[in-house]
């Protein structure tokens, strides 16, 4: 009996493997596979295609892939070093995610695959043996525009089992993004975990909000419903966002223990997000002695009623005495002469600030990197 009963598992264990199998008309490759030389090779199965590409944030051009005898297409890098990088294939012209590798992100409404690279960088993005923070989606009114709204908080590790009280890093996203940007996309939680870990940087709540004034909460997390996200929604650039972010402090302020003191408080965002940090600090002076712009878009926005006294604003908030003012951008970067414009401004005001000029363009490598650096600068 019993000898029939274990002949019986293995035979449904052997089912269930060839069902999952055959969903995929055959075991899937190893693919992305990493050497010792920190080359990786990519694998596609696709008998059929007649061409196979791979798309990656590693390659200036997509890198072609050959097919081998049992259909499977496969190319290798070159060395790569140590990040976090993003990839898809492209298959007879149509761009396909990798079916071996589950681990995704969403940049705005395109999805790819990830994989990390261990080592400097590559490490401080991923999850390591050191005590973790907690990320939550949280929900808060907005009086200033009529609806309830989500964001996403890190609290550092021993939060919630202690009762001190903690600075607050407001971060926020570019056009097109979401409360899922920062976590997913810029390692938010790892960043601060491994830094905090090594003492580089303070404990501290990061929050994470939706930038996008109409949207209660990002494509599928909200009464909307599924809906394929957009690049460009109305009410991003014209003030709206701003004039609602005292709702997100007042709220932030009542239910997490932080300091309420502006020497405790930061503001930063990335391009959308770096120009409604710029405009969010000069109008709220008193409120933020810390502010990040990251590839910032640094124009005027939509509406003189509200972005017409730029230049009063900034001198108001250079006399009112900040901390640190931080400017990142890439060289390559579609908004590097905007920065540029724009700290000539400042220079022209007398307005102290700090500059990190970086290579690259307008990509999630470089604001990790300017997170990193910005978050070791703060609450000291």
């Amino acid at each position: 009996m019993k000898h029939l009963f274990l002949t019986l598992c293995a035979l449904c264990a052997t089912l269930s493997l060839t069902a999952q199998e055959a969903l995929w008309e055959g075991p899937l490759p190893l693919s992305p596979e990493q050497h010792a030389d920190r080359s990786v090779t990519f694998r596609y199965t696709a008998p059929e295609a007649e061409k196979v590409e791979l798309s990656g944030d590693f390659a200036a051009q997509p890198l072609p892939m050959t097919r081998n005898a049992e259909g499977i297409w496969e190319v290798t890098t070159e060395p790569l070093e140590s990040e976090l990088y993003t990839y898809s294939f492209m298959v007879d012209g149509v761009r396909v995610i990798d079916p071996s590798n589950v681990h995704t992100v969403r940049d705005i409404a395109t999805v790819s695959n990830l994989f990390i690279v261990a080592g400097e960088r590559g490490d401080l993005y991923s999850v390591l043996q050191t005590p973790h923070g907690t990320l939550s989606k949280v929900w808060y009114p907005s009086p200033t525009l009529g609806i309830e709204r989500r964001m996403t908080i890190y609290t550092p590790p021993g939060y919630e089992e202690g009762k001190g009280r903690y600075p607050v890093l407001y971060l926020l996203h570019g056009m097109g993004g979401d409360e899922e940007a920062w976590p997913a996309l810029g390692r938010t939680a790892q960043i601060l975990d491994n830094l905090i870990a090594q003492g580089k940087a303070e404990k501290m709540i990061v929050v994470m909000t939706n930038g996008n004034a109409i949207q209660q909460a990002a494509p599928g997390h909200s009464p909307k419903g599924l809906y394929k996200p957009q690049f460009k929604l109305p009410k991003t650039m014209e003030g709206s966002f701003e004039k609602s972010f005292t709702d997100v402090v007042a709220y932030v302020d009542k239910h997490y223990r932080t300091i309420a003191k502006r020497e405790k408080r930061a503001i930063a965002g990335l391009s959308m997000g770096g120009f409604h940090a710029l405009h969010i600090s000069r109008t709220m002076p008193k409120t933020f002695d810390y502010v990040g712009l990251f590839s910032a878009a640094t124009m005027r926005g939509e509406g003189e009623a509200f972005y017409g006294d730029m230049d009063q604003t900034l001198a108001a908030q250079r006399d009112n005495g900040l901390k640190i003012y931080w400017i990142g951008c890439g060289t390559e970067d579609f908004l590097w002469k905007m920065n540029a414009q724009f700290r000539a401004k400042l220079d022209q005001l007398e307005f102290p600030y700090h500059f990190r000029e970086s290579d690259g363009g307008h990509t999630w490598r470089n604001w990790r990197i300017y997170l990193t650096e910005f978050s070791q600068l703060l609450f000291k």
